[in-house]
């Protein structure tokens, strides 16, 4: 193998083991805001000198475990189509990305322990206005209630996301019935005051 090929494998194996560390952080995260880095290197199958050659910190390390999930959770978003009806807009949210909302979520927990505020706020006010601005659309139509604010019922839906995860880790949900649930849920607590149900849904 030349010394270019050699190379590149080590920066192929570096890769391959920072995937399985930020992998590892989220998933140890979810179940445990407080995990040790000792905890995640051994979920990831590495040891912690090799964690520490790629983060230099568990502060570090939650801080690239919350942007990488929050940019995946952008490239989900960035292909919805959330025009046309604001309930099927935000039933499609829902069903396609609740999942790495809870994630996301679980790691903001920790993240909100050692970084900034402003630096919180700074890594997840993107993802949080594309949801409030699709509700206050939905406030402006009429199609959602207006005597609350757009971003309390925003953060009514990451809640109620948080506890669908919470409750599919511990088997009180299953997983493929949980984006009905969170939209049959949120989708209740947005319907304007004394407005009957109505679906869109085939």
């Amino acid at each position: 193998m030349s010394r270019t090929e050699t190379k590149s494998a080590r920066r192929a194996d570096a890769q391959h083991n920072v995937e399985k560390i930020l992998a590892a952080t989220v998933a140890c995260l979810s179940r445990n805001p407080d995990a040790s880095v000792s905890e995640i290197a051994q979920a990831a199958g590495v040891g912690r000198v090799t964690l520490y050659g790629h983060f230099s910190s568990r502060d570090a390390l939650i801080e690239a475990s919350l942007k990488r999930l929050l940019a995946e959770g952008d490239q989900v978003l960035e292909r919805l189509d959330l025009t046309g009806d604001p309930r099927e807009a935000l039933r499609a949210l829902i069903e396609s990305s609740w999942l790495l909302i809870a994630q996301s979520s679980a790691v903001l927990q920790a993240a909100q322990t050692i970084l900034p505020p402003g630096r919180v706020h700074e890594l997840h006010a993107k993802p949080a206005q594309r949801v409030g601005d699709l509700i206050g659309r939905g406030q402006a139509e009429g199609i959602f209630r207006a005597d609350l604010p757009a971003n309390w019922l925003a953060d009514v839906l990451h809640h109620v996301i948080k506890g669908a995860a919470t409750d599919v880790t511990h088997g009180r949900l299953d997983q493929m019935d949980a984006p009905r649930f969170i939209s049959e849920t949120v989708l209740g607590a947005c319907r304007p005051v004394g407005k009957e149900p109505t679906s869109t849904s085939p």
